[in-house]
């Protein structure tokens, strides 16, 4: 039987590796604080919750691809509160199932390669996803070191002429996971020049936008001309609702038209009821101010944990992560194996790219009260 093989070429997916390892040791009977895998476990908010269970009806027909009016107008509405940028529901924005399969399906939609538009631009380390579904659409991928000598940037004047020519697309991530870095609004501008000086697609992947604890991060769609910009958003993160699948692709007319031709054969808008949860996430500010307050709290007992061990925080001060420098000698996954055996699961820098060697990654996702437990099992175990 023939199985693809860009699929028997994909590694282990680094997060499945991290359930192994959080199974291994439970089923053990051994303590476990999963700082592993980004899944936020704050509550979603009441509101949501009722506005999911108020849409379910007895009957319920398939979502349409352009998701509910509804839907796309609490999203128009939500960017021109946050990012002061107006843009048409209608034609500037669709809803999507979460960000993961928009994201993972994307290259698909841009790609030529019999144009010679073959090559996705991707940074690392960073979420596998954007990697992976360019290498399952056929094409070239090429990867970006974020350096922390460069605030976790990607050095666009290392692409060549020639590769540019080549690109069909180039994802960048900020607020970043894993290194919290954000970017300032004039490399976007940077960068959106270039796509359109060379004919490429800039796609941003802000997931992590409402996860702030200084100031609020700019955005893509802050630009003055989104011609060649399409940006990712979801719930998952800001509201808490990783479960529900809900998110949305704004931006550049022409490419959200494109979209809704290709969404029909692979892609779908959530169930309309979690659509209806959706408009209510969308249309609050509060339940997100009580997750920023929350992260912030962990963040604070976790820093100062690491900072007693005499562990750097090397990433910025954005998202849901802390990006920790390994101390000289030691590999990631060295100290990450040294932390399991303490009770603390963390994700080792080299599972997201070559270019996370040096690096833990800590997701702020655990309880306050599990965050001090781990801030006195982390002095045992560093």
């Amino acid at each position: 039987m023939a199985i693809s093989p860009v699929l028997r070429a994909q590694a282990t997916y680094p997060f499945v590796r991290l359930a192994r390892a959080a199974a291994d040791r439970e089923a053990q009977g051994l303590e476990l604080i999963d700082f592993g895998t980004g899944d936020p476990q704050e509550p979603t908010d009441p509101r949501i919750i009722a506005a999911l269970r108020d849409g379910v009806r007895e009957r319920m027909g398939y979502p349409a691809a352009t998701g509910l009016p509804e839907l796309r107008q609490a999203i128009a509405a939500w960017i021109e509160r946050r990012f002061e940028v107006r843009l048409d529901p209608d034609s500037q924005i669709v809803p999507t199932l979460g960000s993961k399969e928009a994201i993972s399906t994307f290259a698909h939609v841009v790609l030529d390669s019999e144009a010679g538009r073959d090559t996705v631009i991707v940074t690392e380390p960073g979420y596998p996803v954007p990697e992976r579904g360019a290498q399952f659409a056929g094409a070239r991928v090429l990867s970006l070191p974020l350096r922390e000598e460069h605030a976790f940037l990607p050095a666009l004047d290392a692409v060549d002429d020639d590769d540019w020519r080549r690109t069909a697309l180039v994802w960048v991530n900020y607020p970043n996971n894993p290194t919290g870095a954000t970017a300032p609004l004039g490399f976007y501008d940077h960068l959106a020049a270039i796509a359109r000086e060379h004919g490429f697609v800039l796609a941003s992947d802000e997931a992590y936008s409402e996860l702030w604890f200084d100031a609020p991060p700019a955005s893509a769609l802050q630009l003055d001309d989104l011609a060649n910009v399409a940006v990712f958003n979801t719930l998952s993160k800001r509201s808490s609702m990783t479960g529900y699948r809900s998110g949305f692709v704004a931006g550049d007319a022409v490419l959200i038209d494109a979209l809704k031709s290709f969404r029909p054969t692979g892609g779908t808008a959530p169930q309309e009821f979690v659509q209806r949860a959706s408009v209510v996430a969308w249309s609050d500010e509060t339940h997100v101010e009580r997750a920023r307050a929350s992260y912030a709290a962990k963040r604070d007992v976790m820093v100062s944990a690491l900072e007693r061990c005499g562990m750097r925080v090397a990433g910025g001060n954005a998202s849901m992560y802390l990006w920790v420098a390994v101390r000289a000698g030691e590999r990631s996954e060295e100290l990450a194996a040294r932390l399991l055996d303490h009770g603390i699961l963390v994700a080792p820098g080299s599972y997201l790219g070559a270019a996370g060697e040096g690096y833990v990654r800590i997701a702020l996702v655990p309880t306050l009260a599990e965050c001090r437990r781990a801030a006195a099992l982390l002095e045992e175990g560093l």
